[in-house]
């Protein structure tokens, strides 16, 4: 799940706080809703050598149910992320039932940071810098295959090199 954190600096604190709880209690009206796991059209990517199925969460619906409720996920099964435009973005783990870790992609598909995601945590895990891209897979898989910041993921959300 994800939080989108105020970005206009020049509202008073009280706005900023307000539209911060009003964003949570829709988010978690939305998650109250969903009756089970959302499954979205996949995407084929590449990280490397390794070929990843990633469901592709482009509105704003569906990047706060995010993989919420599964029970399990494919070895290389993933989600996508796609916001409109580059910001700091953050992640929890409320509702979500596998481990995760999720790397933080540049608009070029490069990795920026990678985080591990500990299941219905609301601990925040956010990008190092502005990003357009998430892409969540099982706890240890970029570790696994020494995948680091600045490595590049290739797809059809990125452009060609």
């Amino acid at each position: 799940m994800t939080y989108i954190k105020p970005t206009a600096p020049l509202l008073p604190t009280f706005a900023r706080r307000a539209g911060a709880v009003l964003l949570a209690g829709l988010l978690s009206a939305a998650a109250v809703a969903q009756d089970g796991p959302q499954k979205l059209a996949p995407v084929p990517l590449r990280a490397g050598f390794h070929a990843i199925q990633a469901e592709v969460a482009r509105t704003p619906e569906q990047r706060a149910v995010g993989l919420m409720h599964r029970k399990e996920m494919g070895a290389n099964e993933g989600m996508l992320f796609v916001f409109e435009r580059p910001a700091e973005q953050c992640f929890w783990m409320k509702n979500t039932l596998i481990p995760l870790s999720i790397a933080f992609l540049n608009e070029d598909g490069s990795v920026v940071n990678i985080a591990d995601m500990k299941p219905q945590s609301l601990d925040s895990h956010c990008s190092e810098k502005p990003v357009r891209f998430a892409l969540e897979m099982n706890q240890g898989w970029f570790a696994k295959r020494g995948i680091k910041p600045g490595f590049r993921i290739e797809g059809a959300p990125f452009p060609s090199r």
